[in-house]
Parts: C-alpha cells; sequence; structure tokens
C-alpha cells in the first residue's frame, strides 16, 4: 500500500512538473511575442539595408517576413531564427526540424535574424529562376510579389494578393522611397546629377548612359550599353562610376564574387538578350562560351539550351553555334 501511494505521489509530482514546464515555455514565448508594428519597428532598418545592398525591395522583405513568420511569432521564428521558412537544401549550419509540406522537414536554424534576412537575400540573388526579378522596378512591389509568385517561391496561388496586401495595409512601401531617396544611395553610384535623378524615376529605364563621365566610353552591342574595364575596374568600382548599382554590374556580366574583371572585357550595364544579331558563331580554339555570351550580348543559359550542351561546359572548337533562333537557321 505504501509503495503504491508513493508511486502516485511520484506520478502527481512529475505531471504538475511537465505542466509547468509546458506553461512557462509559452508562458516565456508570450513574453517574447510580437505584435505587427514592433514587427515592423524591429527589422525595417534591416530590410532597408538589404534592399541596399542587394536590390531586393525592403517592403517586399518585410512583407514575406510578415508572411512566413506570423510576424515574428512562429515556431521556426522564435525557436530557429527563421524568418522565410528557408529549408536546409545542401545547408552545413544548425537545422530545426518541423512539419510542412512532409513530416518532419529539415528548415535551417539561425543565431540572429538578421542571418536570416541576409540568407533570404542570397537565396533569391543566387538561384537563376529569380533572375528576372532583378530586372524589374525596384519601386514596383506589386510586380515583385507577382514575380516571386511565378518563380515558383510559394505554392499558395494567392500569395502575390496576401503580400500586397500586408504591404499595402502597412504601407511598407515607404521604407523602399525611404532608401531610393537616401541621400547617398544614388550618389554612391554616379556623381553625375542628371544621371541620379532619371535613374530615380524608373530603375530600370533603358535610358542612354550619355551622361557617364569619369573617362567612361559607353557603347552598344546587340541595343546593350556596356564599357570596357580599365586596369583594377572592379564592380564597385565600375558601378560607381556609371550610377548603376553593384549588384547590376554582377547580375548583367554572369560573374561570380570570385571573378576577376580583366582590362579590356566587356561590361554591360544592362541585361543581355536572348538573341543576337547573327545567327552563328564558329567556336574558336580557347574560347569559352562566357567569352561568346559577353561577345554578342547573349545570355550564357540561352546559348546551352539553344545548342543542346550541358551548363557550365564549353564547346568544342569548330563548333557551329545557334546565337539566335529561327525557324530559318538550318
Amino acid at each position: 500500500m505504501r509503495q503504491v501511494l508513493y508511486s502516485v505521489k511520484y506520478y502527481r509530482f512529475n505531471l504538475i512538473f511537465f505542466i509547468s514546464s509546458i506553461f512557462l515555455h509559452w508562458a516565456s514565448i508570450a513574453q517574447n511575442s510580437f505584435t505587427l508594428t514592433n514587427y515592423i519597428e524591429s527589422y525595417k532598418e534591416i530590410a532597408m539595408d538589404e534592399m541596399r545592398n542587394t536590390g531586393i525591395p525592403a517592403s517586399i522583405k518585410l512583407g514575406q517576413g510578415i508572411l512566413e513568420s506570423g510576424f515574428g511569432n512562429s515556431d521556426l521564428a522564435l525557436v530557429a531564427n527563421n524568418h522565410f521558412g528557408i529549408k536546409c537544401h545542401g545547408w552545413t549550419g544548425r537545422t530545426f526540424y518541423k512539419d510542412d509540406d512532409h513530416v518532419n522537414e529539415c528548415f535551417r536554424a539561425y543565431d540572429d535574424p538578421r542571418q536570416s534576412f541576409t540568407d533570404h537575400s542570397e537565396f533569391l540573388t543566387g538561384r537563376s529562376r529569380y533572375a528576372f526579378l532583378f530586372e524589374l522596378d525596384i519601386l514596383d512591389y506589386k510586380a515583385w510579389a507577382k514575380g516571386l509568385s511565378k518563380a515558383g517561391y510559394a505554392t499558395n496561388p494567392r500569395y502575390p494578393q496576401l503580400l500586397i496586401g500586408v504591404i499595402e495595409r502597412n504601407q511598407l512601401y515607404e521604407f523602399d522611397q525611404q532608401v531610393v531617396s537616401g541621400d547617398n544611395f544614388f550618389a554612391e553610384r554616379n556623381q553625375n546629377s542628371s544621371l541620379m535623378n532619371r535613374r530615380k524615376i524608373n530603375i530600370n529605364s533603358q535610358s542612354d548612359f550619355s551622361s557617364v563621365g569619369l573617362g567612361r566610353n559607353v557603347m552598344e552591342n546587340n541595343r546593350i550599353h556596356y564599357i570596357l574595364a580599365k586596369q583594377g575596374d572592379t564592380p564597385k568600382s565600375i558601378a560607381r562610376d556609371t550610377g548603376v548599382w553593384e549588384w547590376e554590374i554582377y547580375r548583367y556580366n554572369e560573374l561570380e564574387k570570385s571573378d576577376v574583371i580583366k582590362e579590356g572585357q566587356i561590361v554591360y550595364l544592362q541585361p543581355k538578350r536572348r538573341n543576337a544579331k547573327q545567327n552563328w558563331h564558329v567556336v574558336q580554339e580557347g574560347e569559352t562560351m562566357y567569352e561568346i555570351s559577353q561577345k554578342y550580348g547573349v545570355k550564357q543559359k540561352f546559348l546551352y539550351r539553344r545548342n543542346s550542351i550541358p551548363e557550365a561546359t564549353d564547346p568544342k572548337p569548330g563548333t557551329r553555334l545557334k546565337l539566335r533562333w529561327s525557324l530559318f537557321n538550318k
């Protein structure tokens, strides 16, 4: 009998301890929970910094954070500091497992929420399916929202409407305006005021670059403006001299962070195209697909697809490379 009473007391103690632990856990979460206003105030500066660095509108980043994390109150955000629901996909850092589309899926976990915001930027800038977004007007949050959905960012067909609704109800577009109208935003990219004002009106306008100064001679190839690199040029120095963003130099010229720009190299100031003016190119000894892409102003992916060549490989010398799609290319 004494043994039974002891077991009952032990069971009650453990039950009370378990319930108390759960209560304290949720009390702690409730204490740290965000209101919507709270969330915006906490992360708006990070979103604007990322906009300056990568060209992703602050309104889009904040809006996605609000939707994906329940403005910071989801278990993924509270425990793993993951505000955008980014899954592991080759991630080597800390992880967090939870049910999503499938049971017990792997999500990235961060030491600090800021890491989640920067990783979200890398996620969008580092995947080719999102590349077209960076050719949109940076102030057109509606086009960005629809573009994200088109690129397959979310499975919910109403995602663009939800994202646009969050942005407009909370006037998140004002943060985009703050960044674009900032004193240093365009000044860092060009000292010529007429070019700065023109690009403020439409960040992706196909305007000419006649006002580019500092000894830069702007030329045109395949209806794309470009310059020839000088000795010691970097994407940053070219961006400063020509009034475009540093990330645009990388993206338009399909450069990696580790690439070195050589003297005399073609550097495009606008996106390359699908087709060249010419129909064909015969590959010379030692010529790379990248060099051909730059020579004719055509994106590499179209050259690879059009010629059924595996990506990241160079065509063999003597190959007759198709530069444009035409029913009459025989």
